[in-house]
């Protein structure tokens, strides 16, 4: 995902001079043709993600669009102060890519994991949160959140996730993407599991389920109409997400159940539990350790549905 948003941003600025990219010390070689393209439009701005965002949201008030890159949880909860009163409040032009999201940089320690950002960005009055699913998504995002011209928070993977889209999708900010319809079981993925959400439905096909797979890359705001069919459609509603329970996008959609009338007793959320992880491991290995693999997935919603 980092590399297909090195290009996207780097194609996206030969069409528009306003872009300036800024990182926080982090994706030098492979932002190397942007700089070679772009040398007075990228700020390596070090490990200093509060003044980046400072800088970024001055920027924007001279007419620039600034894209700010760097760790998922060095581009949101460290300067979550400035994002808040500097970018959110006036309400500015400037779009914060977090890489790395949930459990990427599982290897790292707690310091690096993302399972929180997703809460602390859809608080925010003003904020767009858009979680592409796949390396397609990401380029579709980018474009989307520079046509916006508002505050937006764009949190991607690390490297090496899978494709799901097979053909270039409609992406627009607040509407989500049907890939595979279905009549019992939805599967929303959000974010960088959608390849996971998909790899249920494969699976709870082969036990005699029609699954529906929805990809979810906008939280803020949620597509209501979307919302609406699914749970006017499906008997079962499954929310996989590599964030905290607490916050994110299921508890996004509980919120609006409430509000709308709707059987929130179909729906189930897959996500992190109230816990940091402490154990060292990769991101798969981490992600089963806490329920986030597609065998347990599975196996709760077959035990649900009978």
């Amino acid at each position: 995902m980092r590399n297909a948003f090195a290009k996207a941003v780097t194609d996206l600025a030969q069409g528009n001079s306003h872009l300036v990219l800024l990182a926080g010390d982090i994706g030098n070689r492979m932002f190397d043709t942007f700089k070679d393209k772009y040398p007075t439009r990228f700020y390596n701005c070090g490990v200093a993600e509060a003044g980046m965002t400072g800088l970024a949201a001055g920027l924007a008030a001279s007419g620039l669009l600034p894209i700010t890159y760097t760790i998922t949880p060095f581009n949101t909860l460290r300067c979550l102060e400035q994002i808040r009163d500097d970018v959110c409040y006036p309400d500015l032009p400037v779009i914060l890519v977090g890489t790395g999201g949930g459990l990427s940089y599982a290897n790292l320690g707690a310091t690096h994991h993302s399972m929180d950002d997703i809460a602390a960005m859809r608080i925010l009055p003003n904020m767009h949160v858009i979680c592409p699913g796949d390396p397609v998504e990401v380029k579709l995002a980018v474009e989307a959140a520079l046509d916006l011209k508002r505050p937006t928070y764009i949190r991607i993977g690390k490297k090496g996730e899978p494709i799901v889209h097979t053909q270039t999708p409609s992406f627009k900010v607040g509407k989500g993407i049907v890939l595979r319809e279905g009549s019992d079981i939805a599967l929303i993925g959000v974010g960088n599991v959608l390849p996971l959400a998909q790899e249920c439905t494969h699976l709870l096909a082969d036990k005699g389920l029609s699954a529906g797979l929805i990809s979810l890359h906008t939280i803020k705001p949620l597509d209501h109409e979307l919302l609406l069919d699914i749970f006017n459609k499906y008997k079962l509603i499954a929310v996989v997400e590599e964030h905290a329970l607490a916050g994110g996008a299921g508890s996004a959609i509980l919120e609006w159940g409430c509000t709308q009338g709707v059987d929130l007793r179909k729906l189930r959320c897959f996500a992190g539990p109230d816990r940091f992880l402490s154990a060292c491991g990769d991101q798969i290995e981490a992600r089963t350790a806490i329920g986030l693999d597609s065998a347990k997935i599975v196996q709760s919603l077959v035990h649900g549905w009978h």
